[in-house]
């Protein structure tokens, strides 16, 4: 496994991936003494999340804007070490296509049949050239589209790292878990953070 850089900053959370920190948090608070179930957790969250209301919604967006202004900040001053390559992990899951990718995925086969010749250059520019051409109403099914992938993407994303925590709460000794209670909270957040950056490679 890569090892992560120290002076990295740390990956910029959604809002649901703050909303399911904060149910976590709840969890740990009301029954600290019983184990989170994975699957049980994930779909409570999920269900929990599509019942709230905009209002309700609006400070874990707030704080997703937020930390979206830090992480964009201080990567602009970040440098990453020379050779440094991070390993992807192969179950994580994959980022959704844009509104535009997937007005490309319908028009380059009709492009390519109407002109075999064209490079794939060519191909991306004259997809670009009908894309702008388009109205908002014409561009309204790709971005509505694409717009339900990203929101399913976040909520993947937040049941990914949580279940990482799942597994790796399983696998540490019962000794170490007994000495280190008072701890749990700041080991969850650090272990979040790493989570978070291995996530935010990928962009």
């Amino acid at each position: 496994m890569a090892k992560r850089d120290p002076k990295k900053p740390r990956g910029k959370m959604s809002s649901y991936a703050y909303f399911v920190q904060t149910c976590r948090e709840e969890h740990k608070k009301k029954n600290p003494d019983v184990p989170v179930n994975f699957s049980d957790f994930s779909k409570r969250c999920s269900e929990r999340w599509k019942t709230m209301s905009g209002k309700e919604k609006s400070k874990f967006e707030d704080l997703a804007k937020v930390d979206k202004v830090r992480y964009d900040r201080e990567m602009k001053t970040y440098i990453p070490p020379k050779g440094s390559k991070k390993k992807k992990d192969p179950n994580a899951p994959k980022r959704p296509p844009s509104g535009f990718f997937l007005f490309c995925s319908d028009h380059r086969p009709k492009i390519k049949a109407g002109s075999p010749g064209l490079t794939i250059g060519d191909v991306a520019k004259k997809l670009g050239e009908l894309w702008n051409g388009c109205t908002d109403e014409e561009k309204k099914p790709y971005n509505a589209k694409a717009a339900k992938l990203k929101e399913k993407y976040e909520k993947d994303v937040a049941d990914y790292r949580t279940k990482g925590k799942v597994e790796s709460a399983k696998k540490a000794p019962a000794k170490k878990e007994a000495y280190c209670d008072d701890d749990d909270d700041d080991d969850d957040d650090e272990e979040e953070e790493d989570e978070e950056d291995d996530d935010e490679d990928d962009d």
